[in-house]
């Protein structure tokens, strides 16, 4: 019994999620509808409602927030890897003397 879980498309997952918020029906009718089992119809709905708020969100705040801290983490490694180049620069030349 070789049985392969079945893969849905983004575009679906959209469209059945939408009309489980949308419509009248309950989500035993739309898995019937669809040949879906309800849980993942539950688990696709969540999912819907729980970004949807995310798509209106201020994204250039959120960049640049996100920029800053990884321009100075990046800075704080050069620093220390600086640091660690000159430590075994000076190592290396008290060796050979």
């Amino acid at each position: 019994m070789d049985e392969s879980r079945k893969k849905y498309s983004p575009e679906f997952k959209a469209k059945i999620a939408l009309e489980a918020v949308q419509s009248g029906m309950s989500l035993i009718q739309i898995a019937e509808k669809y040949s879906v089992h309800e849980n993942m119809i539950r688990l696709w709905k969540k999912r819907l409602l729980d970004e949807l708020p995310s798509l209106f969100s201020d994204r250039r705040k959120k960049f640049d927030f996100n920029e800053e801290k990884i321009a100075t983490e990046l800075y704080s490694q050069i620093g220390r890897m600086k640091v660690e180049i000159d430590l075994l620069k000076h190592k290396k030349s008290t060796t050979s003397e």
